[in-house]
């Protein structure tokens, strides 16, 4: 791969409000980022008014939703937010979409189809309501568009998808122009670009028409034991949602997670996370500013161009995003 490198943030969503998510937002900008991503879960606090504020609060920063479902929200709904999110910030807006969870949208009694399905077909169809035509006939849009659904002012807009099976990544290879893949262990990236080079290569496509974002956990402070803590205590609160398979191909342990899950199933807490080891440490990046700067150096020499930092970012994640954007950003653009 031969795109510049690229780095993000993944800032949450607007739990503690719509303001202080566009301030998270413009302290990225300011501290050297190339994007920020938000989220944005049915049920959850929306990412969509979020996304407005931080087009209105920034002027460089690129940022982006992770990630809208068209499910919840139907593609030409989508396809129209995005249009009018790239006239407010000046075309900085990036798409991104995802299936959404099956279990969310059974309590709103929505029985979608399955989810590469309905992610395929929404981003074909988003693409051609961006381009300022009808999705009608296009082949692997859903039927039911007519020659009149032609948006209003449409503006282009890149598409991400996040994908995580490989079924969903195969797929966002072939179609989209970037890939959200959460990628525990960091190494997990390398993975995920050969399954997105094989669904590319098998649409005439190039590995390189992609970004690709390695979205990593990374725990950063001053403070090393502080930020080890603090990963090891996220890894506890997850450690009985990973698979089993994507562990065991990274060359992990699931029985180490299982105990600690075992742990916080008891209630345990404190005992789960003591019970997290080094080798469980590795799903995400930790340490002091060098040390994330050696294992994201790591990730970009072996081919890695878009490290995307997501939670836990550190015990105070505003100083994570300047310990970042003050130490380890500009060590890595000089490097790379």
């Amino acid at each position: 791969m031969t795109r510049p490198v690229t780095f993000s943030a993944r800032i949450g969503s607007a739990s503690a409000g719509v303001e202080a998510l566009a301030d998270r937002a413009l302290l990225a900008e300011e501290s050297g980022f190339d994007q920020v991503w938000t989220g944005n879960d049915l049920f959850g606090h929306s990412g969509l008014v979020g996304l407005a504020a931080i087009a209105m609060r920034t002027t460089r920063i690129r940022f982006g939703s992770g990630v809208m479902d068209p499910v919840s929200l139907h593609p030409a709904q989508i396809a129209s937010y995005a249009s009018a999110l790239q006239e407010l910030s000046g075309d900085r807006f990036l798409l991104g979409l995802g299936a959404g969870s099956d279990v969310f949208f059974s309590w709103a009694g929505l029985t979608p189809p399955p989810p590469v399905v309905r992610t395929r077909q929404a981003v074909l169809a988003i693409r051609e309501l961006l381009a300022g035509r009808s999705p009608m006939g296009v082949p692997g849009v859903a039927d039911g568009w007519t020659e009149q659904a032609v948006l209003h002012d449409p503006r282009p807009t890149p598409i991400y998808v996040g994908a995580m099976g490989p079924k969903m990544i195969a797929m966002t290879g072939r179609i989209a122009d970037g890939a959200l893949s959460l990628c525990l262990p960091p190494r997990h990236v390398f993975g995920v670009i050969d399954q997105l080079k094989a669904g590319a290569e098998s649409a005439g496509r190039s590995i390189d028409d992609l970004d690709v974002a390695a979205c990593v956990w990374v725990s950063i402070s001053d403070d090393r034991d502080e930020a080890r803590a603090l990963l090891a205590k996220h890894i506890a609160l997850y450690s009985g949602s990973l698979s089993t398979a994507a562990l065991e191909a990274n060359g992990l342990d699931p029985e180490e997670f299982a105990r600690t899950q075992a742990l916080m199933s008891e209630g345990r807490e404190a005992d789960a996370v003591a019970s997290v080891t080094d080798s469980m440490l590795e799903l995400g990046i930790v340490g002091e500013a060098a040390e994330v700067i050696d294992q994201c150096g790591a990730l970009i020499a072996a081919g890695a161009r878009h490290i995307s930092f997501g939670p836990p970012m550190g015990p105070d994640p505003a100083a994570a995003l300047r310990l970042l954007g003050s130490q380890v950003l500009p060590r890595l653009r000089e490097q790379f």
